[in-house]
């Protein structure tokens, strides 16, 4: 650095190591520097994503990658699935995060709502107790707005759980994803080898990267790719019970 500041590699390399001692900070400093240097280099972009991701600053991290993706196509850069994998787990996280916090609100309104529903008896108890000398009618009453409550809060929690139940539910089958981008596909493709891509990003990687299958190297042309109609329709028909997906 002292003979020359200017080589983006140094800083790079460094943001590295950083990386590998968990100090993100550092990680953000010296891929900002090699930014500076040169705007679009992937790995500066790549690294920065790394490190924002643990820092839970995902909305940042995903921006980082998406330059990173775009850069290695402009600069034809082969990163295999590195990048495109980085993307999908931050996004995933992503998601983790704003469902983990939906369950905390709905925890504490869960609660305020059933405290809610008690005090209300207590009060209808104290409002409509008979004279004193009529016990009998009173207790009766009592446990007629006991039993009311109960049905309330036996629905009110029964909704909670209902709810909780379809959130554990949304997972997305891996069988559903692209080999390349891991996204849902929308236009499965299948080659001779019987692997099953999304069209875009094969026909991508023929183009950019090389004719050949990217799991298992066999030679691929893009006229040897068959439309896989099964798994299409098993993709809509999971987007469909699943709208949450188109999201994921």
């Amino acid at each position: 650095l002292l003979k020359n500041d200017k080589v983006t590699t140094i800083y790079t390399n460094r943001a590295l190591c950083y990386l590998k001692l968990e100090l993100w900070d550092r990680v953000l400093k010296d891929c900002k520097l090699a930014l500076e240097i040169d705007k679009m280099m992937t790995k500066a972009h790549f690294f920065m994503g790394q490190a924002l991701t643990e820092m839970a600053r995902y909305d940042e991290a995903i921006t980082c990658y998406t330059i990173a993706i775009e850069s290695a196509k402009m600069k034809k850069e082969h990163f295999g699935d590195d990048l495109h994998m980085a993307l999908r787990k931050t996004k995933k996280k992503k998601l983790q995060s704003e469902e983990e916090k939906r369950m905390s609100e709905e925890i504490e309104l869960q609660t305020l709502l059933n405290r809610l529903i008690i005090e209300d008896l207590e009060r209808r108890k104290k409002s409509q107790a008979p004279p004193e000398d009529d016990v009998v009618e009173c207790d009766q009453q009592n446990q007629d707005l006991e039993h009311t409550y109960t049905k309330h809060l036996e629905t009110l929690n029964q909704m909670f759980a209902e709810l909780d139940d379809r959130r554990k539910q949304r997972d997305v089958p891996d069988y559903l994803c692209g080999k390349i981008s891991f996204e849902i596909m929308k236009e499965p493709v299948i080659t001779p080898s019987g692997v099953t891509y999304e069209r875009s990003d094969l026909e991508e990687h023929l183009q950019r990267v090389g004719h050949f299958d990217p799991l298992t190297r066999v030679a691929l042309k893009r006229e040897k790719l068959i439309p896989n109609l099964a798994m299409k329709e098993v993709i809509e028909d999971f987007l469909e019970n699943n709208p949450w997906a188109e999201y994921y």
